[in-house]
């Protein structure tokens, strides 16, 4: 096979009954993604517009939201028309670029958790040395590393991809992931290596900080008042459970892509259709119910007032 050029189409073998289902899968994804792109947008509006959330834990929750919606944006545009092709093929460039977007964003938002456990670590162990240590320009930055060093780290690997030589054309899968490296005739040995380094620096040591961090948060709870106590059950509980859910879909994953081709197709679609879905729907809906303050908010954008501002813009007059 020569070099692979932009005429090279990958086909994804990972539909099932798509010609019988197409329209029922295309209606369900189609609400799916516009429930996560309104439920994320509208909490992240919240958080923009109104000043007592403009504080670094809520800026970092709207950086997540953020960080979901561009996950979803990858995957189900592609994926829409994708059930409505008589086709599901994708080209060799696209391939690559969804690839790197989909572990460079999955890595973002495990940094994002990351910074999120230093923040409420530090609110709840270092109270008094809060306003020095998490001002808006550490914020800042820590977010634009979150986003710029997996991106860094997935731009070498997919560089070295785009010129190597693929002996098969079909993957099993609705997306390009991980599994598309079976694809190449042979993947370079120094590739593999660099990319166990990346998920050791950008994966596996910020998901030990995280551990730590909620560890000491909870040492330091369980020694102190109830005040302390209820402070840190109410901002910490919704991190955990969202930290919980996106470990579970990143395992499962890395181990479904090793071992697809051993499963039902069927098993492999449901899942796969699961995790790009229930994670970014999961957080916006975590955190407008769970956090009290941002909470407060979405009440008063989804209960309409009386009278004359019945249809208005419902922003207080105060804040």
């Amino acid at each position: 096979m020569n070099r692979v050029t932009n005429t090279t189409y990958i086909t994804l073998d990972g539909y099932v009954e798509i010609r019988q289902y197409k329209w029922l899968y295309f209606i369900v994804l189609l609400t799916a993604y516009v429930l996560i792109i309104c439920s994320n947008l509208s909490i992240v509006c919240i958080i923009v517009l109104y000043k007592e959330l403009n504080k670094p834990m809520y800026i970092i929750i709207a950086a997540l939201l953020v960080n979901s919606v561009f996950f979803s944006t990858n995957i189900y545009p592609k994926l829409l028309i994708d059930f409505l092709s008589e086709k599901q093929v994708i080209s060799y460039p696209f391939c690559l670029m969804q690839l790197y977007m989909f572990y460079s964003l999955s890595f973002s938002e495990l940094l994002l958790l990351a910074i999120m456990a230093f923040d409420r670590y530090v609110a709840i162990c270092k109270p008094l040395r809060y306003p020095t240590i998490m001002r808006q320009a550490t914020v800042r930055t820590l977010l634009v590393l979150a986003w710029l060093v997996p991106a860094c780290h997935f731009a070498v690997q997919t560089a070295v991809s785009v010129n190597l030589k693929l002996c098969r054309l079909t993957v099993k899968a609705v997306f390009c992931n991980n599994g598309f490296t079976a694809l190449y005739c042979a993947f370079p040995k120094i590739i593999s290596i660099y990319g166990v380094m990346t998920i050791t620096n950008i994966g596996i040591c910020p998901l030990i900080f995280v551990l730590f961090s909620y560890t000491k948060i909870l040492i330091v709870s369980c020694k102190s008042c109830g005040k302390v106590k209820k402070k840190a059950a109410q901002t910490c509980l919704p991190h955990l459970l969202v930290l919980f859910n996106f470990s579970l879909l990143i395992v499962y994953h890395g181990v479904v892509v090793r071992v697809a081709s051993d499963l039902p197709n069927t098993f492999n679609f449901i899942m796969t259709i699961q995790i790009i879905t229930c994670h970014p729907l999961f957080n916006p809906f975590i955190y407008g119910l769970k956090i009290n303050a941002i909470n407060k908010y979405v009440k008063i954008y989804t209960i309409p007032r009386l009278g004359k501002r019945f249809i208005s813009p419902l922003i207080p007059d105060k804040i």
